[in-house]
């Protein structure tokens, strides 16, 4: 297990060194994405609109925020359970998606698609929202306002605290456990 500093947009070559099991601490620009909103950027894509945001390093954070407190650009801020992105994932990853980061397992066709477009998947820690927040310096709305929550943000990260869950070569952290504590 080893601990990495990256910045976002991430390259093949940031995602390539990652093993199931490290540490990541992510800093530079992420975007929010849901169930609803991965739908309509598909749809965007079926009809060859242009997308909110550049696919090409991305990485996708599963999160509704709550409200921002007054003096904090937004409210608590935990990981949302990745499975019901799973239909959209493969395609967004063959776009040039890098990441996500979400909670829980990933099916299997987003394990083969993070493996043939050098991709990774981030465990971030549920039920931490309020202290992820921390880490989350701006906030801007970027598309899809009508959807509240699941509007998708432009959120700029200093030191956001991962888990590689799944890697680029096709391991995963749940599968073999490896904690040190």
């Amino acid at each position: 297990m080893a601990t990495y500093e990256l910045t976002a947009p991430l390259k093949d070559e940031d995602v390539k060194q990652l093993k199931a099991g490290d540490v990541v601490k992510l800093t530079g620009t992420i975007y929010t994405a849901r169930d609803a909103a991965h739908k309509r950027l598909c749809d965007m894509l079926d009809n060859g609109e242009e997308l909110p945001f550049e696919l090409e390093g991305a990485v996708i954070y599963y999160v509704g925020p709550s409200p921002a407190p007054e003096g904090r650009p937004i409210g608590s801020a935990g990981p949302t359970t990745s499975y019901r992105m799973d239909t959209y994932a493969p395609r967004l990853h063959s776009l040039g998606v890098k990441a996500t980061i979400g909670k829980g397992k990933r099916n299997a066709d987003v394990c083969k698609a993070m493996e043939e477009h050098t991709g990774v998947y981030f465990g971030a820690t549920g039920g931490a929202g309020a202290l992820l927040s921390q880490c989350i310096d701006e906030a801007e709305v970027i598309a899809f306002d009508d959807l509240g929550p699941e509007a998708i943000r432009k959120l700029t990260v200093t030191n956001f605290p991962l888990l590689v869950v799944n890697d680029s070569h096709g391991n995963e952290q749940y599968a073999k456990p490896n904690y040190e504590f």
